[in-house]
């Protein structure tokens, strides 16, 4: 396994064959940011109201995969919110999301949205403001448009492919995003995160306390969407994860690589449960930090 190239990732304007091409991935960077921000809108109106007083409102919360996997009713109506705009902006593209499922089609020139309602949702529950909608156009397997809206903080992250990657503040404030600029892994802050099968935590685990000795420091934010902008962004200087699935990096990795980073990434149709390893990192420490995530068998997929 190794990084995959910026360039096999992200496709310049001047490589793409039509300015119809380009207006297209366009349009569809807008739509995905539409998406995000009226999702993310939603889920920031309706948290109050499912926690009041800090007191979960009926059966609000359930459980997923495993106890500590939790889904809200939020989740789900989020979800729904975003198919039904989706219908009637795109009427005919397929949805994919984590709450009402789907697969992505075989079809190549399909659009398909992949959806995440609430990535981050044990930090939503607890109120923790690092949590976030993230809604890719994926077509021939492949993210050409994204956007990932951070919930708490009003900021929205998108990219478009052979775009470039941008940040929308609160004040719909626009900024380029880019990768830091650093060439050691010793000094690399380094984002990662846990699934929620004890095997697979304690395996992390393990790992975890082998790769820290060689970078500067790790930081464990919660939603994986917003540790692929934040290396964007060079909050970070590299996330790795396993057991991820396409929802949480369909938007994410696109923006990450729009804004110069290289990335491990699964096959689209792999599932989390297979385990396999996901990670974005400034080009500086790219190749070395791969071939330490290698050395520690860090790239081997951990199953759930």
């Amino acid at each position: 396994m190794g990084i995959v190239p910026e360039s096999d990732i992200t496709t310049t304007a001047s490589n793409t064959t039509s300015t119809s091409a380009v207006a297209d991935i366009a349009e569809l960077r807008r739509v995905a940011v539409h998406l995000a921000q009226t999702a993310a809108a939603h889920v920031r109106t309706r948290r109050p109201q499912v926690f009041e007083s800090g007191a979960v409102a009926g059966d609000a919360v359930q459980s997923k995969s495993t106890p500590t996997d939790p889904v809200t009713i939020v989740d789900t109506e989020t979800e729904h919110l975003v198919r039904r705009l989706v219908a009637e902006l795109r009427p005919g593209d397929h949805v994919v999301g984590e709450e009402d499922g789907g697969t992505l089609l075989a079809d190549p020139e399909a659009v398909q949205w992949v959806v995440d309602p609430i990535d981050g949702t044990v930090n939503f529950v607890y109120g923790i403001p690092a949590y976030s909608v993230s809604v890719a156009a994926v077509r021939g397997g492949r993210s050409v448009a994204g956007a990932v809206a951070d919930v708490a903080g009003g900021v929205t992250y998108s990219a478009g492919l052979g775009q470039g990657a941008h940040r929308t503040g609160p004040d719909a404030s626009q900024i380029p995003l880019h990768c830091n600029r650093i060439a050691e892994v010793s000094l690399a802050l380094v984002a990662t995160g846990f699934g929620y099968g004890t095997r697979r935590r304690a395996r992390q685990g393990e790992l975890l306390a082998q790769v820290l000795p060689h970078i500067r420091d790790i930081r464990r934010v919660g939603s994986a969407a917003l540790d692929l902008c934040m290396v964007a962004e060079g909050r970070v200087d590299a996330h790795y994860e396993h057991g991820l699935n396409l929802w949480d990096w369909a938007a994410g990795a696109l923006i990450a690589a729009e804004a110069g980073a290289e990335l491990i990434l699964p096959e689209p149709g792999t599932g989390g449960a297979a385990g396999e390893l996901v990670v974005a990192a400034a080009p500086g420490i790219a190749g070395e930090l791969t071939g330490l995530l290698e050395k520690l068998g860090v790239t081997a997929p951990i199953p759930q």
